[in-house]
């Protein structure tokens, strides 16, 4: 009896407490919502709000704003390649010769607008070139492209760097080109690249020469007939102008009977007898022509007799296109029309004609 006497009185005095606090819970919250931060505002800040400043006793403290992060663009990964245009090659190594341009071209991968490049050019150690070129776009834009012209004034080595600068926008490159400048002295009994070059050209124009590398006789006899070629007369010489038009590839035989086929048309007029196919010229030889006094038969034929071998007045494999007229070798075959009316190549020339031309091929002679 007394212990539950002494619970009830417990209990009897704890319910005042509760009641009081029961009674302040409000005023508590209602202080907060007046002068501090209440459990809403401190929500909203985890927000990353704009922090405001108020004066007064409502006055909150500032919002802290999440640090903004800027992306960059890294450069753009490329290729760079270098092309030479009008240059030859000799032996796959590419050449040219003093005072001769030679385009060095580009081309960068990926295309970047607004890019530049500085070309530097030496022979040997002198710079001859230094120059900024820009970057300009391909059709299609996957690709830009750039050109400089460089000529040497002086035989030797060249080297041309490209650099491309690294930017903003692309990464740095570099790309190297050598060729050779060739000296352009050449006589009976050189050698060289040089010499190779002149024969290629020749050949590159059909006149006959074996690519040897030496300036032998059928070399002579190859510059001669370019020389009657361009109508500049009768020369074996190698000077300075030749040079030029026979690396600008001048010189043409052309073609009056393209409708004979396999043929050999002889020029009277510029002392010169082609081999054809048809329209197209396979090979060029420098002759000696019936002189004034037993000239040379004109007009259209075909070969009829052929005999390999030297005959007893000196002949030397002969194709007889007419009577006792044909295209043979002789010695001498000057460089002016002196044979008793045939078509004389120089012996050395001889056979190389004789391999091509058959029974029944066409011979046309006019002047």
């Amino acid at each position: 009896m007394s212990r539950r006497r002494h619970t009830l009185t417990l209990a009897a005095w704890l319910a005042p407490l509760t009641l009081c606090l029961a009674t302040a819970g409000p005023l508590i919250a209602t202080a907060s919502a007046a002068g501090g931060v209440s459990a809403t505002a401190a929500s909203t800040t985890t927000q990353a709000q704009p922090a405001t400043t108020t004066s007064g006793p409502a006055a909150t403290r500032p919002t802290t704003t999440k640090p903004t992060t800027t992306r960059t663009t890294a450069p753009a990964k490329g290729t760079l390649r270098l092309y030479l245009f009008n240059a030859f090659f000799v032996n796959h190594q590419p050449v040219t010769v003093p005072g001769r341009k030679v385009q060095v071209g580009g081309v960068l991968r990926p295309y970047v607008p607004g890019q530049w490049v500085t070309v530097r050019a030496f022979v040997g150690r002198r710079l001859i070139k230094s120059d900024r070129r820009p970057v300009k776009r391909s059709r299609n834009g996957s690709y830009g492209r750039f050109s400089e012209n460089l000529a040497s004034p002086r035989a030797g080595q060249l080297s041309v760097t490209i650099v491309h600068a690294r930017t903003a926008q692309q990464v740095g490159l570099l790309a190297r080109r050598t060729y050779t400048v060739l000296a352009e002295n050449a006589g009976f009994g050189s050698t060289g690249k040089f010499v190779a070059l002149v024969q290629q050209r020749l050949a590159a124009l059909h006149i006959y020469v074996p690519q040897t590398g030496v300036y032998d006789q059928q070399t002579g006899l190859a510059i001669d007939a370019y020389h009657r070629l361009l109508g500049w007369g009768t020369s074996q010489s190698l000077d300075g102008k030749t040079i030029s038009y026979l690396l600008d590839g001048f010189g043409a035989f052309k073609v009056r009977y393209q409708g004979d086929g396999t043929h050999a048309e002889g020029n009277l007029s510029k002392q010169l007898v082609a081999l054809v196919y048809g329209s197209r010229v396979y090979r060029i030889y420098p002759i000696s022509s019936g002189k004034p006094s037993t000239p040379t038969i004109l007009g259209r034929f075909h070969v009829y007799l052929r005999t390999p071998g030297y005959l007893p007045d000196g002949m030397y494999y002969s194709d007889f296109f007419y009577s006792g007229y044909a295209i043979h070798g002789f010695d001498p075959a000057p460089d002016y029309a002196a044979s008793h009316g045939c078509m004389r190549l120089p012996i050395i020339d001889a056979i190389s004609v004789f391999n091509w031309l058959n029974y029944g091929d066409a011979v046309d002679v006019y002047y």
